[in-house]
């Protein structure tokens, strides 16, 4: 077999299995070996290998993509995938750097790839997160969401320190394989099994105390309406929709409920204006005697006449008092808004219904004594922004989501799955509601205690404990990530003049 096409299809392979371990299938045991065939070969071809693994990786992963776009967004097939391949491609690059840069690290100061590779790795993950307003979907610490041992360092080093200890395994067990002699590999494995003995000990340790408990308790139902996303903007389904929601929460609060919650959106219409659907929904706390948080858009006519909107979550009182409103601060590129919206101003964006909209600002919501947190749809992907309600006060974290866009594809599961860690990194629980699925509670040590099935009519009931746990993650942030980022900076910097003195 030609060397070329080894290297490509060993790369490839890597890409596969590394999918693989996300859900759905969430095969996790295979990413702590799912980059060994990348790593015997890279050497060969470093910058085109790492593209590949990268982009049979994201490209699999992703495939839901085309689902969003073509599906409910309206775009022909042709474009979806033209747009899809680009993402993909932009995404590969952080895999062809990472192990560009580990192999001439290699070359030229004979650095073994378990020194560099998973300092690389993290630290591109982490600027992943920040570019381009960041697109942290599937980092490599999130194939773990169902290994709790491994994942509850989160509380310390937040995601990025389960993907340097899965980076660092898959390096000490391709190093054994190519030099199996070799005493720097045997010490190399032996320092790893160090690594790993630490971090999941500290996660039997973290499992075995009371993460979950709380003194205050609240009593919280999630009111998944499943309303089909062809019709949700529809005006002759209005009241259709109004009802489902008005019955399943009567459901909740038949068996007491303190606290109702529906999904973003979950208005098709601007609750803040005088119409009968907008005193309908109003009424709603004071009919069951509990509070509402509710997904719905909003607007704000500036002096100038011009109109702000946003995507927003509002929470009335037992009484029906508006207590506060939360706006999204993270938006969608290109979903919620147009970058460079003048530039690109033949560009329409995929969500249907207003205009652009705007960013929020970090707004705990007030409950009793307490403050809620709310990450409306993919914000919960974002742990500074979950970390930044908590330090602000925020005792329970809210993620109110319309995954209706993902369809019956693996994308709701693996947006769980990354919701789970900002339980963890901040030991909170969080509520999450979802119109079409999947709603979930999601206790401090990660750990889903309830969670309904996609595309069904249904209400979500249980308790829920208020307050989080100070933890390392929330007081300092991704410092571990901060300090691969900064490290990598620098090795690039010597490395860069190393390449110039050679040459």
């Amino acid at each position: 077999m030609p060397q070329l096409d080894r290297t490509l299809m060993f790369s490839a392979a890597s890409g596969l299995l590394l999918a693989a371990a996300f859900p759905r299938p969430d095969l996790y045991p295979l990413a702590w070996v799912a980059l060994i065939p990348l790593l015997l070969v890279m050497k060969q071809r470093p910058f085109a290998a790492g593209f590949v693994c990268g982009a049979t990786f994201f490209g699999t992963v992703l495939y839901w993509l085309n689902i969003v776009m073509t599906t409910y967004g309206g775009l022909n097939l042709f474009l979806s995938l033209i747009a899809y391949l680009l993402l993909i491609a932009y995404l590969a690059c952080f895999f062809a750097l990472s192990s560009w840069l580990a192999c001439a690290f290699e070359k030229q100061y004979r650095l073994p790839y378990l020194l560099t590779l998973p300092v690389l790795w993290v630290a591109l993950e982490y600027l992943r997160a920040l570019l381009l307003t960041g697109f942290p979907w599937a980092l490599l610490g999130y194939s773990q969401q169902n290994f709790s041992q491994a994942i509850q360092s989160s509380d310390v080093t937040g995601v990025y320190g389960v993907s340097l200890l899965l980076v660092t395994v898959n390096c000490a067990l391709a190093w054994i394989f190519q030099q199996p002699r070799s005493r720097f590999a045997w010490l190399g494995l032996a320092g790893t099994l160090m690594m790993s003995t630490t971090h999941l000990g500290y996660g039997a340790w973290r499992e075995g105390q009371s993460l979950d408990q709380r003194e205050d308790q609240l009593k919280v139902s999630l009111i998944q309406g499943n309303i089909d996303q062809a019709i949700k903007w529809d005006p002759q389904y209005r009241q259709a929709t109004i009802n489902k929601y008005l019955q399943l929460s009567e459901q909740a609060a038949v068996a007491g409920t303190d606290l109702l919650i529906w999904p973003e959106a979950a208005t098709p219409f601007y609750l803040q204006e005088s119409t009968s659907s907008s005193e309908q929904v109003r009424q709603v706390p004071a009919q069951h005697n509990s509070y509402l948080l509710v997904g719905s858009p909003a607007f704000h006519q500036q002096e100038n006449g011009e109109i702000s909107y946003f995507n927003s979550a509002y929470l009335y009182s037992p009484q029906g008092e508006q207590l506060g409103r939360s706006d999204k601060i993270h938006l969608v590129p290109f979903g919620e808004y147009v970058p460079l919206g003048k530039l690109l101003s033949f560009v329409n964006k995929l969500v249907f219904g207003v205009g652009d909209f705007t960013p929020g600002t970090v707004t705990p919501l007030p409950l009793n004594g307490h403050s809620i947190g709310v990450l409306i749809c993919y914000e919960v992907i974002f742990p500074e922004l979950a970390r930044d309600y908590v330090r602000q006060g925020s005792s329970l974290l809210v993620n109110l989501t319309n995954d209706a866009w993902f369809g019956r594809s693996s994308a709701p599961y693996q947006h769980l799955a990354m919701a789970r860690f900002r339980a963890i990194e901040n030991r909170v629980w969080m509520a999450r509601a979802a119109n079409t699925g999947i709603s979930a509670f999601i206790a401090p040590s990660g750990k889903v205690t309830a969670a309904s099935p996609l595309f069904e009519e249904i209400q979500l009931s249980r308790l829920v404990g208020l307050g989080s746990e100070p933890t390392f993650y929330t007081r300092y942030g991704p410092l571990m990530a901060q300090a691969c980022l900064v490290l990598s900076i620098l090795g690039s910097g010597l490395l860069l003049l190393g390449l110039r003195k050679s040459n």
